[in-house]
């Protein structure tokens, strides 16, 4: 492979595959693992049947079917699965855009693995979890120096559940004044997340969408024309999920309050603002941090997630809960707050994800965490100094500040070549590294969104330059390479004619899917085969 200029190449890959059966494909009777031995004697009569302590209703009327396999089968089977991934810990992990594929320090690992942590049951008296409930607390009072809010709830389980919560807060807190009926408006902005328009919906508030300028950012007096008796809300990301940073955010929530709305902040993504900026000093009343970005808690495929939700002094009292207090020497779990939303989600929160975020932030320390923005920042526009000079490639709004991440986008490219930006997205897997566009709905035509974060390297961010670079040259002058990858990965493109677009072949369980896919006999999976190189 050719390289684009001295002493910078694009890595040569390609990615096992295995072919690999499910689990219970691999089964072989009385094949095993371990041997558990038989209870002694006056062990089981002791006990007596296994039968009698539960109900009859619960008891099955067959033994699962469990796969028998032996210990070097197992270790092979998830082993090959390993090498059929790109996870964070494979690859460059930039091109994963707001959800911050940020390296997350392997040492934490312990941590949660701890038997103090696992054995731990969210049923449990609190009294019997101090040590849990004090690394919480002291979790809290972190996030409200970062923050500048006055008390907060971890129980939300992602940052959308979070703005769902934030939304029930809004709606209820216009009860209890007596202005519900009249506060139905909920203002957002169009590259503000997805999130904030659907959850204001779902809490059954309209509305407004302020559209950006030609400098992507929304109008002031389009905002002051908007707001009125009948707001409820200002809900916005800043910066917003194209990377904008808005400098007249104060003035927004300003215009909002004197409307008598409340105005509530996603920060799922504060990585180019630790330390730098707060939520109070942009006169927000509620804002959110997803512990599993920002702090640098695994996102794990979407979960375990925390939505850290804080609130002023005003909204303490409706937040969900349990929230963690301190009585002397003491910690409890309060149930009692006056006006509570309630439960958001079951117990009280993923606390894997506290112990993570916790870990993170104490490690780096005040500069660290000053230190992480402006190192984020700084990778950020370092790669956005270098792509914006890749042919077909654009940086709409590039006359307006980015902090933490750019969406770019390769509509130039498409209308020249035909190759558009999830054709490059499948390309990059032939160089081992992952590309993410955007979730929709594409504010940005053929976007591509790029966020360094603090963890990556110069040489990281240039290997995944160069990957660009030859993949546009080679759209120029070669459009098929592009448009048939991937070519040297594990899941090759999908047409009409495979299982991925056929809804009737699809099994969510192993019963339905022996019962749909009868031919595969338990010999090894009937695949199509794999596309030439």
């Amino acid at each position: 492979m050719p390289n684009l200029k001295p002493g910078r190449r694009v890595r040569q890959f390609h990615q096992a595959r295995w072919d690999e059966p499910v689990v219970l494909e691999l089964s072989r009777p009385g094949e095993r693992g371990v041997l558990v031995p038989a209870a002694e004697p006056d062990v089981a009569a002791g006990a007596g049947p296994v039968e009698s302590l539960l109900p009859a209703a619960m008891l099955r009327s067959a033994a699962p079917e469990l796969p028998e396999i032996s210990q070097p089968r197992v270790l092979r089977h998830y082993l090959r699965l390993s090498q059929e991934t790109l996870g964070a810990d494979l690859n460059v992990e930039i091109g994963q855009g707001t959800c911050t594929m940020k390296y997350s320090p392997k040492v934490n690992q312990f941590l949660i693995r701890s038997q103090k942590l696992m054995d731990l049951h969210p049923s449990q008296p609190a009294e019997s979890m101090q040590g849990l409930l004090e690394l919480t607390h002291r979790l809290v009072q972190v996030l409200r120096q970062l923050s500048g809010m006055d008390e907060f709830s971890l129980q939300p389980g992602s940052g959308t559940q979070a703005l769902y919560a934030m939304a029930s807060i809004v709606r209820l807190y216009h009860r209890v004044h007596g202005e519900e009926a009249e506060r139905t408006d909920v203002i957002t902005t169009a590259f503000s997340h997805p999130s904030e328009s659907a959850t204001a919906a779902v809490k059954g508030f309209r509305v407004i969408t302020l559209t950006p300028g030609a400098n992507g950012l929304p109008s002031l007096d389009e905002l002051r024309r908007v707001a009125s008796a009948h707001t409820a809300a200002l809900v916005v990301a800043n910066p917003e999920d194209t990377g904008l940073f808005n400098p007249e955010i104060a003035e927004m929530t300003a215009i909002v309050h004197k409307a008598g709305g409340l105005c509530y902040y996603d920060q799922a993504n504060a990585n180019g603002l630790l330390g730098i900026t707060r939520a109070r000093e942009a006169g927000f009343d509620m804002c959110f941090f997803n512990l599993h970005k920002t702090f640098a808690a695994p996102h794990g495929s979407g979960g375990p997630a925390a939505g850290a939700l804080g609130v002023t002094e005003r909204l303490a009292a409706y937040l969900p809960v349990p929230v963690v207090r301190r009585e002397g020497a003491t910690y409890l779990l309060d149930y009692g707050l006056r006006h509570t939303i309630g439960k958001v989600r079951s117990f009280q929160g993923v606390p894997q994800a506290f112990v993570h975020a916790l870990a993170w932030v104490m490690s780096l320390g005040a500069e660290g965490l000053r230190e992480v923005a402006r190192t984020a920042v700084l990778n950020s526009n370092y790669v956005a100094s270098r792509v914006a000079h890749i042919p077909g490639l654009t940086v709409p709004f590039d006359d307006t500040r980015r902090l933490e991440q750019v969406r770019y986008s390769w509509q130039d490219l498409l209308a020249e070549t035909g190759v558009g930006s999830e054709d490059i997205g499948r390309r990059m897997a032939d160089f081992g590294l992952h590309y993410w566009t955007s979730h929709h709905p594409f504010v940005v035509p053929e976007p591509c969104t790029l966020e360094p974060t603090e963890s990556y390297s110069k040489d990281d961010l240039d290997e995944y330059i160069a990957a660009l670079e030859f993949i546009a040259e080679e759209a120029g002058r070669d459009p098929d390479a592009v448009l048939g990858a991937p070519r040297r990965s594990v899941v090759h493109r999908s047409h009409a004619d495979e299982w991925f677009e056929q809804p009737d072949r699809w099994a969510i369980t192993w019963r339905a899917f022996k019962r749909k896919h009868p031919s595969r006999d338990g010999v090894g999976p009937q695949s199509p085969p794999a596309p030439g190189p």
